[in-house]
């Protein structure tokens, strides 16, 4: 069974009535004592499950009324003896958990992700770590390569930070997520664009043409990844985050770009466009004399054809 430790801090003249609606919420374990001469601190052991209700009823107080406070621990292990009717309980609970999604509290949720949308040093030194290994494996062809630096990649973390606070609506934490996104991508385009400048550019390479196809599949593989991704987080297992990193990592095609921008490898230039009109011209020109004399020799030849039989 899951457990969490809730630690409420509570003002002594609002106790007695939220100690008594907060006894009202199962718990394995509470705990009232004196922590100040203002304030008693409850210490509760409750389900994961149960978590979030009592957090909510918790932060409804803490919005309104000053001096409350609420902190939310995991339980790594809670040792007392059961009685056989929580033991049965327990089995059951097992059996229903089977078949069902567990997820974190919405409260954990928030924590985890608003630190995915932040700009810090290990962010950026990752994000250059994680560029230098893709440029070099789509230069040399690596698939190995490439996922590892797909792994290393840490854009994925602000983009479901992005995701979560548009759903909420909560325009601080997007403006937060895509400051954040914009600083990793225009970093990873900078390095590739250095290094097409440098480097050769692999056109050769799978790893390079492959990231500059896009098809119907790529977006049944963003939908799947994506819903990989929430669930994921919902469950609060970033080990299963792995494998949706590779599935949608930003990285390879920003380094295709950047690459190509640096070696001026555009995809239509310029000259090319003048020169793909003038090539227009000539062509309705030269199809315009063909038809012109198809239709002249077919004239011609009807003409031939009905003074012969008249004659």
């Amino acid at each position: 069974m899951s457990l969490q430790l809730i630690e409420a801090y509570i003002p002594k003249k609002h106790f007695e009535k939220v100690d008594e609606k907060l006894k009202k919420f199962e718990s394995t374990s509470y705990v009232v004592r004196d922590h100040s001469e203002e304030k008693f601190l409850v210490r509760m052991i409750v389900k994961t499950t149960d978590s979030e209700e009592i957090l909510n009823y918790l932060e409804s107080i803490i919005n309104v009324v000053d001096g409350f406070e609420a902190t939310l621990f995991p339980v790594q292990s809670h040792i007392r003896r059961k009685t056989e009717v929580e033991i049965e309980e327990e089995n059951r609970e097992k059996e229903e958990n089977r078949n069902s999604i567990q997820r974190a509290s919405r409260h954990e949720l928030y924590v985890k992700i608003e630190s995915m949308s932040n700009v810090h040093m290990n962010y950026l030194l990752f994000v250059v770590l994680s560029s230098i290994v893709v440029t070099i494996g789509i230069i040399k062809n690596s698939s190995a390569i490439v996922i590892g630096g797909m792994v290393i990649a840490p854009l994925l973390g602000p983009v479901i930070a992005l995701a979560f606070g548009s759903i909420l609506g909560d325009f601080k934490l997007v403006r937060q997520a895509s400051l954040t996104v914009f600083a990793g991508v225009g970093i990873s385009l900078l390095i590739a664009i250095l290094s097409g400048i440098v480097l050769p550019v692999p056109v050769e390479s799978e790893e390079f043409v492959s990231r500059m196809q896009v098809d119907y599949m790529d977006g049944i593989l963003a939908l799947a990844s994506g819903a990989a991704g929430a669930l994921a987080i919902l469950r609060g297992s970033p080990s299963s985050l792995v494998g949706v990193m590779v599935a949608v990592a930003l990285l390879p095609p920003t380094i295709v770009l950047g690459v190509t921008i640096g070696a001026a490898l555009w995809p239509i230039k310029y000259d090319e466009i003048q020169r793909a009109n003038n090539s227009r011209k000539f062509a309705l020109i030269f199809v315009s004399v063909i038809f012109l004399i198809l239709l002249v020799t077919i004239f011609f030849n009807n003409h031939a054809y009905s003074t012969k039989v008249v004659g």
